[in-house]
């Protein structure tokens, strides 16, 4: 290779690595953004049981309110599980995960937490992680030829070893 085709290549590299870390760092804005709208959204929800109840403290003299705000308890958890799960995805994007013990943010590929020492389970290898790069693969016109290429190989290390 010349050193315009390395150059090239490294451009290359260094342009995808970029790339890469924009759409990270755009997706985690979006979610953040997500996270904030669903804050919002329960402050609201909030502020409505607030006057639910207040009313009818007011009007009735009565608590019993259960019936009145079932509807925005349940909107409350609701939003409550969609951040959790935004902030999962966040971690993903920065290759972090949560502890199950104390809940703190901690490398993927800690055995344990620095924050509370609790052993972390070993996560599993998922299929879509697994890169594949092809060199596996045989041509099938050619099917024979990577046996060749490994009798070659055998041959020329019997030929190193009888020489030494």
């Amino acid at each position: 290779m010349d050193f315009f085709e390395k150059l090239g290549k490294k451009a290359t590299e260094t342009f995808n690595s970029a790339a890469e870390k924009t759409n990270r760092i755009a997706s985690e804005t979006k979610l953040k953004l997500k996270i904030n709208d669903c804050k919002s959204k329960i402050k609201d929800l909030y502020q409505d049981i607030g006057k639910v109840v207040y009313q009818k403290f007011v009007l009735d003299g009565n608590l019993e309110i259960k019936e009145d705000i079932e509807e925005q308890l349940t909107k409350i958890s609701e939003l409550t599980d969609q951040i959790e799960e935004y902030e999962m995805q966040i971690l993903e994007l920065r290759d972090l995960k949560q502890c199950d013990s104390c809940k703190n943010k901690i490398e993927r590929s800690a055995k344990f937490c620095p924050e509370c020492g609790a052993k972390q389970p070993i996560e599993e290898v998922h299929e879509a992680e697994i890169v594949d790069n092809g060199e596996d693969e045989v041509n099938p016109e050619n099917e024979n030829s990577t046996e060749a290429t490994e009798e070659v190989t055998a041959e020329e290390v019997e030929e190193e070893n009888k020489g030494e």
